[in-house]
C-alpha cells in the first residue's frame, strides 16, 4: 500500500483550522518531507490532495506522505518565522534550501591616534567603524588596495606598527605615510582618515569638493607638492566614480533577481552600499518541487536575511513580487529595527541595476545548465561504454596518499550527474597499519566508509572507483563481500605502461576483466576527472596531516608536559637538543619538573 493510501487525508482535512499556521509533512519512516506556512491552513493543505492540477513533482511528494502535523498561530508573521526556523533546523527534502552560512566581510577602521584599515569578518566587538558588508573577501581587498593608493592610511597589524624603528616597504612605494616612525603629523593623518570615511560612506561629492578646496588652498599658499597630491586623489576618485556610473544615487540596497529554467534556479544578489556597487554573488538553491521565480525569491529572502546575523539594507529591489511581500517587510523591519521596503518597480539607476542582476542570473543559470548537460553526456557515454543497464547517478572514488608511509590519508570524492558533490567528500586518517601498505589503507578506508553507508548514514554509490590495479580492486571486493554490499560496481583505474592520461586500464571488480576506452571517450574523461579529484583531495589531506605532525614537538607526547612546562624546558636548555643531552638530575632543576616527570621525559627522549 502506498504512503498516500496509508494517509487518510479525507478524515484529516475536515479537522484543520482556517487560521494561519505551519504544516509539516512526514514520510512512513518519520522523515520530514516538507514544511510550509499558510494564511488558511485548511485551504492550503487541502490543495495538495485535489483530484487534478498537481505537477508531477508535487504528486510524487504527496504519494510519500504518511503524516501531517500542524501548528496553529495567531498571525502570518509568526507562521513565517516558525517556518524559517523549522527549515533551518531540519532541512526538509522538498523545501528550497539555501546553503550559505558564511559571514560576510567588512572594512574595519580602528579607533586611536593613528587608526588602521583592515578586513574584518565575524562579530563587531572591537571599537571603531565598520563599512559593508562586501560580497567577498576579494571585493574588500580590492577596495583596501584602492584606499591604500589614494589615502595612504596604514593597514598593518598593531603589533607590527608598534615595533617599527624605520619605515617599511609600503611607505617606500607610496602607500603609507609611516605614522609608526613619526613621518606624518596627527593632523594630516586624521585628514586622510576623514577622507577615507567619506569615501566609504558614499559621500563622494562632499569628498571631491573638500579635495578641490584643499588643492586650491595649497596652491594659493605655494605648496605645490601638497596641491599635486590632492589633484592626484581627485583624479583617482573621478575614475572610480565614472567606472561605477552611480552619479546622484545614494543609500544601501540589495538587488535580488531570480531565474528558473529546466527545473533549476539561480538567484543573483547585487550589493550596493552608500550608492556604490560593491559586487554580486550567485546562489543556486536546489528545486525539489515546481517553483517559479516569485516562489524562489519568497523562500530565498526569509532564509537569507533571517540567518546568521546578516545585515539587512533599507531597500530590497526584487525582480519578482513574492507572495509574502507585506509579511516579509514587517519581519525584516523588526529584525533590522528600522523600516525595510521591498520594491519591484524602480527607475533610473535602480532599474539598470535590476536589469543587470536579472541578466546575470539568466546567464549564470545557462552556464550551469550547459555544464550539467556536459556532465550528463559523460554519464550516458559511461553507461554505454560499460554496458550498464541503467544510467548511474552517483560515483565514488578512493585514493591513498602518504610520504614513505608517513601520515597516510585516504580520500573519498563523490560525483553525481551535476558534477562534484564536495559536501559529500570525506578524508580518512589511516592508523595502525604497516607503513606504506596501500592495500591495508584501502581496506580500512572502505570499511569505515561503507559501514556507515550500510547503516543508513548516507547513500551508496552506483560505481566505486579505486585508483589502482588488480590488487586494490581485490581488496575492495573483499570489503564489499564482508559487508554484504552487492549492488555497488567496483572498478579499478590503473595507469597504463606510459602512465599518461588516455591510456588507463579499467579493471572490472566482479569479473576481473580489463578494458581500455578510447582517449576521446567522454566516459573516460569522467573517470579521469573523478580520479584526479580524488588524487588532489588525498594529497591535500596528507600534506596537512604531515605538516601538522612535523610542526609538533616530541615533548607534546609526554604526559604531564603541557605548554608551560614545555616552554620552561626549552628556555632552560636552549632547545630540544639541550633537553635530549640533559640527565634526569638536570631536568629536575627546571621549575615544575619533579622526579616522575623528569623520568618520563628522559625515557621518552631516549627510548630509541
Amino acid at each position: 500500500m502506498s504512503a498516500r493510501e496509508a494517509f487518510d487525508h479525507k478524515a484529516f482535512l475536515p479537522t484543520l483550522s482556517t487560521r494561519p499556521g505551519v504544516y509539516q509533512m512526514y514520510d512512513a519512516e518519520g522523515g520530514l518531507l516538507y514544511v510550509g506556512k499558510a494564511k488558511n491552513l485548511k485551504n492550503r493543505v487541502s490543495s495538495y490532495f485535489r483530484a487534478s492540477g498537481l505537477e508531477a513533482k508535487t504528486m510524487a511528494m504527496v504519494a510519500r506522505i504518511a503524516d501531517i502535523q500542524v501548528t496553529v498561530l495567531d498571525s502570518e508573521i509568526e507562521a513565517l518565522l516558525l517556518e524559517h526556523n523549522l527549515i533551518k533546523k531540519h532541512q526538509p527534502v522538498y523545501n528550497i534550501l539555501l546553503r550559505d552560512d558564511k559571514s560576510y566581510p567588512y572594512i574595519y577602521l580602528s579607533d586611536g591616534e593613528f587608526p588602521r584599515l583592515a578586513l574584518h569578518r565575524g562579530a563587531k566587538r572591537a571599537k571603531g567603524q565598520y563599512f559593508g558588508p562586501y560580497p567577498s573577501a576579494g571585493a574588500v581587498r580590492r577596495s583596501l588596495t584602492f584606499l591604500q593608493k589614494v589615502f595612504q592610511v596604514r593597514q598593518c597589524e598593531d603589533s607590527y606598527y608598534r615595533n617599527r624603528s624605520r619605515p617599511c616597504l609600503q611607505h617606500q612605494i607610496g602607500r603609507c605615510t609611516a605614522p609608526c616612525v613619526g613621518l606624518v603629523s596627527e593632523e594630516d593623518y586624521a585628514e586622510q582618515v576623514e577622507h577615507t570615511v567619506l569615501f566609504l560612506n558614499g559621500s563622494s561629492r562632499e569628498l571631491m569638493k573638500d579635495l578641490a578646496d584643499q588643492m586650491e588652498a595649497a596652491s594659493t599658499e605655494l605648496k605645490f607638492e601638497r596641491a599635486a597630491g590632492y589633484r592626484d586623489q581627485l583624479r583617482q576618485l573621478q575614475q572610480v566614480q565614472a567606472s561605477q556610473g552611480i552619479e546622484g544615487v545614494s543609500g544601501d540596497l540589495d538587488i535580488v533577481a531570480a531565474c528558473v529554467e529546466a527545473g533549476k534556479a539561480c538567484v543573483q544578489v547585487l550589493f550596493v552600499r552608500a550608492g556604490r556597487v560593491l559586487g554580486s554573488k550567485s546562489y543556486f538553491p536546489p528545486l525539489k518541487l515546481v517553483e517559479d521565480e516569485a516562489e524562489v525569491i519568497n523562500a530565498f529572502l526569509a532564509q537569507y536575511y533571517l540567518t546568521g546575523g546578516r545585515e539587512i539594507p533599507r531597500e530590497l529591489i526584487l525582480s519578482h513580487n513574492p507572495e509574502d511581500r507585506e509579511t516579509l517587510e514587517t519581519v525584516l523591519s523588526e529584525r533590522a529595527q528600522r523600516q525595510v521596503s521591498l520594491k519591484t518597480r524602480v527607475r533610473e539607476a535602480r532599474a539598470k541595476w535590476l536589469q543587470l542582476a536579472s541578466q546575470t542570473a539568466s546567464q549564470n543559470l545557462q552556464s550551469q545548465l550547459a555544464a550539467r548537460q556536459t556532465s550528463l553526456d559523460r554519464f550516458q557515454t559511461l553507461q554505454d561504454s560499460l554496458k550498464l543497464p541503467e544510467l548511474p547517478e552517483r560515483l565514488e572514488c578512493f585514493d591513498i596518499s602518504h610520504s614513505s608511509g608517513e601520515a597516510t590519508v585516504a580520500s573519498c570524492v563523490v560525483f553525481d550527474q551535476g558534477g562534484p558533490r564536495k559536501s559529500d567528500y570525506r578524508k580518512f586518517n589511516i592508523e595502525d597499519i604497516t607503513a606504506g601498505d596501500d592495500y591495508a589503507a584501502i581496506q580500512q578506508a572502505l570499511e569505515r566508509r561503507y559501514k556507515r553507508l550500510k547503516s543508513g548514514e548516507g547513500t551508496l554509490p552506483d560505481i566505486l572507483f579505486i585508483d589502482g590495479g588488480k590488487g586494490q580492486v581485490a581488496q575492495a571486493m573483499s570489503v564489499m563481500e564482508d559487508l554484504q554490499i552487492n549492488d555497488v560496481m567496483v572498478i579499478g583505474v590503473a595507469k597504463g605502461t606510459t602512465r599518461k592520461a588516455g591510456f588507463e586500464t579499467l579493471v572490472i571488480g566482479e569479473t576481473g576483466k580489463e578494458i581500455q576506452l578510447n582517449a576521446d571517450n567522454a566516459g573516460l574523461h569522467l573517470i579521469q576527472h573523478i580520479r584526479d579529484e580524488a588524487h588532489r583531495f588525498a594529497i591535500t589531506g596528507h600534506r596537512a596531516r604531515r605538516d601538522k605532525k612535523r610542526k609538533g614537538s616530541v615533548l607534546d607526547e609526554i604526559p604531564g608536559v603541557g605548554a608551560k612546562r614545555r616552554r620552561d624546558l626549552l628556555r632552560h636548555f636552549g632547545g630540544l637538543k639541550g633537553i635530549q643531552r640533559a640527565s634526569m638530575e638536570e631536568l629536575m632543576k627546571v621549575t615544575g619538573i619533579n622526579e616522575k616527570i623528569a623520568r618520563d621525559i628522559y625515557e621518552q627522549l631516549h627510548s630509541n
